[in-house]
């Protein structure tokens, strides 16, 4: 199947590097996650890949060869920028019909990924009529029409309802167990972290990580169990006595670093501590995330911690 190899890829704007000097790999028959802050130059690096912009310098090819030089590209890459792309005035099925006629694909591809999106039963309707969510499944079943290698899709969840999430989320895992390769630009953390298996991260056009999700997660984000007791005092002293790395908390709990759940309880059990609660909190994607790139947003509020 098809990769896509980005070599010392540069892309300047007045004098401005929206990409900066970015190398990296996405290979066939997993997804990969395409993260960074507003800004980071996710949009234009898709851009780039797909020749709708051209680069300072650097190369951004699928299959060993430039977007352009590519033969009959919908059927070797399917993309989704921007879900208003579709002319209000037409018919999801007109507009499906239109593409496929142009590009040389089999009308029946058009009912097939009609089905596939769900929205074979508002098929004759005009997009104008369309809600967001409608109009990012009818930009899905166009990257999918010509049965491509290669998906690219810039935040397809945007505006989908929770099945719709669902929807989209086993689409994806089922495109990548195909062996295509599947690359998504997305803000949803929780959802990046159930679908990718690898991730690609920005900041201001650089690369700030190329790593496996779950790597990324435990090499950044340490996992914790949150201790609560009507004795903080003995329970602080028990943990010390046994070498835990803990500490307390403003309301009394206790967090208690790199330990696991059943060793904390048998400890306390036997040590006579009351338990009030004990509960395992995993690292996640999003505290990653932020950890990695606090310093990269180009966009930022103030806090608002008192």
């Amino acid at each position: 199947m098809t990769s896509i190899d980005v070599r010392d890829l540069t892309k300047e704007y007045g004098g401005r590097r929206a990409v900066d000097g970015l190398t990296f790999a996405v290979r066939p028959g997993q997804v990969t996650g395409f993260l960074g802050p507003n800004g980071a130059g996710k949009s234009t690096t898709l851009r780039l890949l797909l020749g709708l912009d051209r680069p300072t310098s650097g190369t951004a090819t699928i299959g060993g060869h430039a977007y352009a030089r590519l033969r009959d590209p919908l059927h070797r890459v399917g993309a989704l920028l921007d879900a208003r792309a579709a002319h209000g005035s037409r018919t999801a099925r007109d507009h499906l019909r239109a593409l496929a006629v142009g590009n040389r694909i089999p009308a029946g591809r058009v009912d097939t990924v009609l089905e596939e999106t769900g929205l074979a039963p508002v098929a004759r309707c005009r997009v104008r009529t369309y809600s967001l969510g409608m109009r990012q499944r009818l930009g899905i079943a166009a990257a999918l029409l010509g049965d491509p290698e290669v998906v690219l899709l810039d935040e397809p969840a945007n505006g989908l309802d929770p099945e719709g999430i669902v929807w989209i989320r086993t689409l994806l895992r089922r495109l990548a167990a195909e062996g295509r390769t599947v690359l998504v630009s997305s803000h949803l953390m929780g959802e990046t972290a159930v679908f990718a298996d690898h991730l690609l991260i920005l900041g201001r056009g650089r690369l700030l990580a190329d790593t496996p999700v779950r790597e990324f997660i435990h090499a950044r984000v340490r996992p914790h169990v949150r201790v609560r007791t009507t004795d903080p005092a003995a329970l602080g002293a028990l943990l010390a006595r046994h070498g835990h790395d803990a500490s307390p908390d403003e309301d009394g709990t206790w967090t208690v670093w790199h330990a696991r759940v059943d060793d904390l309880g048998r400890l306390m059990s036997g040590a006579g501590v009351p338990v009030l609660e004990l509960a395992a909190r995993e690292a996640t994607l999003e505290e990653a995330y932020l950890d990695l790139t606090a310093a990269e947003a180009e966009f930022t509020a103030p806090s608002q911690e008192a």
